[in-house]
């Protein structure tokens, strides 16, 4: 008997790749767009579910779209006849009554592999529990003599399912994400493959998608580690790109020839083309002309407008101040400055004509009462009603300004400002909005096709945050100074800590009693926001998830 002949070299292309959920078509197109790149590839490989685009939700329940992804599937199969690279792509498979998250081995013309996912994540932004079924622990996928172990995504993660394609004769692992950013992600990705190579002894190729989705940003960042742990290559993050890595089999088994190694962002970088990224996408992807926001003076909106103009240009990015009584003189010029240093358009509204209305329409209810916060709420509320009538009439979408620090307290006009159809700054906190303002005023982002040079008036930086709702008013009226606040809702939401331990830590007792009861009572206020960008790991909405009734407190 003969020995099976074994080739002892290897092609392998790395496709990161942007995925649109539902668009089975142009996904299948794009892959194969890929594929015509990948000149002397032997197989070309795609992220997790990148024929139906991650995270496709309860879609994947509808049979006709599972139906049609195996569709697209079997299109892609055909395409390989031409004796050019295989592809390894990722879609939902039903069968047998089950419905798993696969990677489909496609050569020669046919489905020659498929193998299932078999940890489903079910934390945070992840529910795949609840849409797929837990494939078996998988073995290695035969290649062209090529024994690959194709573990999905979460399957790294914990080492029995790499533990099990070693031992069942994988001899190298490819690893198909749909991994979404957030700050310190990448540490963690890289770690856990460090510790999935040291032991199998395997070298590992992690392949992430890149784009926005909704709330969920991913960010490539896709590397190869040979089995002594060494980086051989990594791709950039946020772009499409598709790179050959070279194979070699050795005594040792195989090994990825050293390739190119981008650079990895620095933190404030990260967190501008997070931003940038989710917006760009979810503009395009729903066909909206452009966006168009309020531009008060100050940090936040500043700091909207800049990724808007960075992520979709200046000709599609429409500000308009709304200056009421209270404006301050400062507020209109740095309005206006930032609209001049983004070469964006910039109209003026007034609002005290529809606040004069207001008052005499709800004089005689209203007889006999001070003004107070109900007053202040409706010159925000006046002021959403006139940006969403120009996006009724004009079509841009209607972008939000707050930040995650106001959100978490409540500190914003439902129905107001908190109006629109996406937020850039839901996940930073106001010490964040800061610190990436001064960033973003002395780097050009990469990715950016605004303007070079600062994007905001210094003054825009350094002022005191303001409402402007009534005389003389700061945010610090309302609330404990931003570095105070940031850190007590560190403690409580992104660590998820009791009040009781930070005010063990000499925090005041009082003030961080009376945070975590405005944090509560918001919960009906987020219920209602628009989506935004997650940035760090316990963002509104898909990560922490409150009950509206909620009579529990930790102080």
């Amino acid at each position: 008997m003969t020995e099976r002949l074994t080739p002892d070299r290897l092609t392998i292309a790395l496709a990161q790749l942007n995925a649109s959920v539902g668009d089975l078509a142009g996904n299948a197109d794009a892959i194969l767009a890929a594929r015509a790149k990948a000149v002397g590839a032997d197989l070309v490989v795609t992220p997790e579910l990148s024929v139906v685009g991650y995270p496709p939700e309860d879609l994947v329940l509808k049979p006709a779209f599972v139906a049609a992804a195996r569709a697209q599937v079997e299109r892609l199969a055909e395409a390989t006849a031409d004796g050019g690279p295989a592809l390894l792509v990722g879609a939902p498979w039903a069968e047998n009554g089950n419905l798993y998250n696969v990677m489909a081995l496609l050569d020669g013309g046919r489905i020659t592999g498929i193998t299932r996912k078999h940890e489903l994540p079910n934390y945070g932004t992840f529910d795949e529990k609840r849409v797929f079924d837990a494939g078996p622990l998988p073995g290695p996928l035969g290649f062209r003599g090529v024994r690959l172990g194709v573990p999905i995504c979460e399957d790294i993660w914990a080492p029995e399912v790499c533990e099990c394609l070693a031992e069942t004769g994988a001899e190298l692992l490819i690893v198909p994400n749909g991994s979404p950013f957030e700050l310190g992600k990448g540490e963690r990705r890289l770690s856990v493959a460090v510790a999935r190579v040291v032991e199998t002894g395997l070298p590992l190729a992690y392949l992430n998608r890149v784009g926005g989705q909704d709330e969920l940003v991913f960010d490539g960042a896709s590397f190869v580690l040979n089995s002594h742990r060494t980086l051989a290559a990594r791709l950039p993050d946020w772009d499409e790109q598709i790179i050959l890595t070279h194979w070699q089999r050795g005594p040792n088994g195989w090994r990825c020839e050293p390739g190119t190694i981008a650079p990895e962002e620095d933190e404030h970088a990260a967190i501008y083309h997070a931003m940038l990224v989710g917006l760009r996408d979810y503009v395009n992807r729903n066909r909206f002309p452009g966006v168009v926001l309020g531009l008060s003076g100050g940090i936040d909106s500043a700091l909207s407008a800049a990724v808007a103009v960075d992520a979709l240009g200046a000709d599609r990015v429409w500000c308009v101040m709304l200056p009421s009584p209270y404006t301050s003189q400062d507020s209109l010029e740095d309005a206006a400055a930032c609209a001049t240093m983004l070469g964006c358009r910039l109209d003026t509204v007034r609002i005290e004509p529809a606040m004069q209305a207001f008052g005499t329409m709800l004089a005689p209810l209203f007889a006999g009462r001070s003004a107070d916060i109900t007053e202040e709420n409706i010159q925000s509320r006046v002021r959403g009603l006139a940006l969403m009538a120009l996006s009724n009439k004009f079509g841009p979408m209607l972008l939000t300004t707050g930040n995650k620090s106001e959100m978490s307290v409540g500190y914003a006009t439902i129905y107001g400002d908190m109006a629109g159809g996406y937020s850039v700054l839901k996940d930073l906190y106001k010490t964040t909005v800061f610190a990436v303002s001064e960033w973003r005023n002395s780097h050009h982002p990469r990715l950016a096709l605004g303007p070079a040079g600062p994007v905001m008036p210094t003054r825009v930086i350094t002022k005191p945050p303001s409402a402007e709702l009534r005389d003389n008013q700061t945010d610090q009226d309302s609330l404990p100074p931003y570095d105070l606040l940031d850190r007590i809702l560190h403690g409580l939401v992104e660590q998820e800590r009791s009040a009781a331990d930070l005010i063990a830590e000499g925090l005041d007792a009082a003030t961080v009693a009376r945070i975590e009861r405005l944090l509560y009572i918001a919960e009906y206020k987020r219920r209602q926001a628009p989506p935004g960008v997650k940035i760090g790991r316990r963002n509104f909405g898909r990560d922490r998830r409150y009950p509206i009734s909620n009579a529990f407190r930790t102080a």
